[in-house]
């Protein structure tokens, strides 16, 4: 009769491998002073919602505050596709000090044959004004430009929006261009301000 200790152990070992294979799949966690980047999972919905329902942080935002954890459950497949695809490297902005997660940083349409993907960064309002974002955008660029050896990040932002012009401009980027009507954003175009990003160029902020 087989020993249920062995099974157990074997179903533990098991189980150890498939969560370390798990693991090696996701985003590395990227760390700073005050929050860090990490990986977006199931347990997050809440955390998700709180984010994509804030009006305010969406102003800008290219859709509608979402209107339930169920929104925020599509998108967060969406994610995680994204991830699957390579093109698309969402994390959640996690302040240390109490394990609040207070926005998203993602690099979208990544292209590692240029060396180029398109920044972007989403901060509950609350949050604005104290510097995480740019030691969200800092961790990133870093991240980018370090680990993944990406050459150029690009950014836009419509021109009304002074705030995020500033903060990009205060990691780095410079003013490549202006697109008329770019956006159709809750029926009224949006133009947009294109900024880009060398290696070369840039110089970490301090938080």
């Amino acid at each position: 009769m087989p020993d249920p200790t062995t099974h157990a152990s074997q179903a533990s070992a098991l189980g150890q491998e498939w969560l370390a294979a798990d693991a090696a799949h996701r985003l590395p966690t990227l760390e700073g002073l005050r929050i860090r980047l990490r990986w977006l999972d199931h347990g997050d919905l809440e955390a998700l919602f709180g984010v994509f329902s804030d009006r305010d942080a969406l102003r800008w935002w290219g859709h509608p505050p979402f209107a339930s954890t169920d929104d925020a459950s599509i998108y967060l497949e969406q994610v995680h596709r994204g991830h699957e695809h390579g093109d698309l490297l969402q994390w959640g902005v996690e302040r240390l000090a109490d394990g609040e997660m207070i926005g998203t940083a993602l690099l979208a349409g990544v292209d590692s044959v240029h060396g180029r993907a398109e920044l972007r960064l989403l901060l509950r309002s609350r949050f604005w004004g104290q510097g995480y974002g740019r030691e969200a955008g800092t961790l990133l660029l870093a991240h980018a430009f370090g680990d993944l050896g990406l050459r150029r990040i690009e950014a836009e932002t419509p021109p009304a929006n002074a705030t995020s012009l500033k903060a990009l401009e205060a990691l780095g980027f410079k003013r490549e261009g202006y697109l008329r009507q770019r956006w159709l954003v809750r029926g009224q175009t949006q133009d947009s301000v294109m900024l880009g990003l060398l290696a070369a160029e840039f110089r970490p902020q301090p938080a």
